[in-house]
């Protein structure tokens, strides 16, 4: 199964060192049942890039809570056996936020990475307003979610795993 993780810059740095994205559980999103019913889409494609989007918004959320990271979201696509998938709390349907949220429970090595998605750095002004806005957003301001629903805008830009020391700046 194609799982998305949210991390931040700093978080890959850690996983490119240790080579892991984690032991487990992790918080990724997926197509879930409850996703697709709510997205109501056939086409594979079309309801991983709105799991991608879900892994997008959790990226944000990791932003704001650490203040020090880049301020571009990340997003690491990697395939773990489905045994491995557990849907995440909300994810059947009585959240609307919690959609595709899943729980990998096994250690995932960063060498089953699919792809890293990372917003471009002309996304930084927007990703940093959006991440200011998230929690008067949650409390229900207008003016706060249309900085946050800006972020969206911005397309993740998509780099194969052989470029993520490039990415944390441990490359050449």
């Amino acid at each position: 199964m194609r799982v998305y993780v949210p991390l931040t810059l700093p978080s890959l740095a850690e996983a490119h060192k240790a080579g892991e994205l984690g032991s487990g559980p992790l918080l990724a999103y997926a197509v879930t049942p409850a996703l697709r019913e709510w997205y109501v889409s056939d086409d594979l494609e079309e309801l991983e890039y709105a799991a991608l989007g879900r892994a997008a918004l959790a990226s944000l959320r990791l932003l704001a809570a650490e203040s020090a990271a880049p301020r571009r979201r990340v997003v690491v696509a990697v395939d773990v056996p489905d045994g491995a998938v557990v849907a995440g709390p909300g994810d059947e349907g009585g959240d609307e936020a919690a959609l595709g949220r899943v729980r990998v429970t096994v250690a995932v090595p960063l060498a089953k990475t699919a792809s890293v998605h990372v917003d471009g750095e002309d996304a930084e002004a927007d990703v940093r307003a959006g991440a200011q806005a998230l929690a008067a957003a949650d409390g229900g301001d207008g003016a706060a979610q249309s900085l946050v629903d800006g972020v969206e805008d911005h397309e993740l830009l998509w780099f194969a795993t052989q470029e993520i020391p490039n990415l944390v700046g441990s490359g050449a």
